[in-house]
């Protein structure tokens, strides 16, 4: 493998959240390439199951696709010195009022290496209760219409392999939590 080196890097936006550079990268036959990288937060993701089973969902709007989207709870690292096993709490309780009492994680995965470096930290939380999210939390913008959805974790992944849910932390998530709980003898899909 060859090495690949950034000649120049220019910051073509800097948003709240998010910045976009451009850089030209000196491909390994000698070419310069342009690639533009959306430097993002880094997310967490967690697949609460209920003692009966029940996976627990949102119904979330998601701009960027225009549609309304069937995810677990997720959110970004974009509390200072927060660990992603905390973000992962916090998110729970804000997104749905569950606590866990552990969480185990299932995988890490780059977003789209081709184009940003977010990466997400995907959990699975079994057995979750209600909570109440801090006080001062207050749901904005498109958090404060999430819809919570209850489905049977083999309803769920039914719903991934027909291609109903398509969000890819959720596809992720479900059937890595689903092959978690088959292989530790919980509930899982026949």
């Amino acid at each position: 493998m060859g090495t690949y080196d950034v000649t120049s890097s220019t910051v073509t936006h800097q948003g709240t959240l998010s910045r976009v550079r451009v850089d030209q990268v000196v491909m390994s036959d000698g070419a310069v390439a342009e690639r533009e990288i959306v430097e993002h937060p880094s997310a967490v993701a967690v697949v609460p199951v209920q003692p009966d089973g029940r996976v627990v969902l949102i119904r979330h709007y998601r701009h960027a696709v225009s549609e309304t989207i069937v995810e677990i709870p997720a959110g970004k690292l974009d509390v200072h010195g927060e660990s992603p096993d905390a973000a992962a709490r916090r998110e729970l309780l804000e997104e749905v009022g569950l606590e866990a009492a552990a969480l185990e994680q299932l995988a890490c995965f780059y977003n789209s290496s081709g184009w940003t470096d977010e990466m997400t930290t995907v959990y699975l939380a079994r057995d979750v209760r209600p909570g109440s999210p801090p006080s001062d939390f207050v749901a904005d913008g498109e958090e404060a219409d999430i819809e919570i959805l209850r489905l049977p974790l083999a309803d769920a992944v039914a719903r991934v392999v027909s291609g109903s849910i398509n969000d890819a932390k959720t596809v992720i998530g479900l059937l890595l939590a689903d092959r978690q709980m088959a292989n530790d003898g919980g509930a899982a899909t026949p």
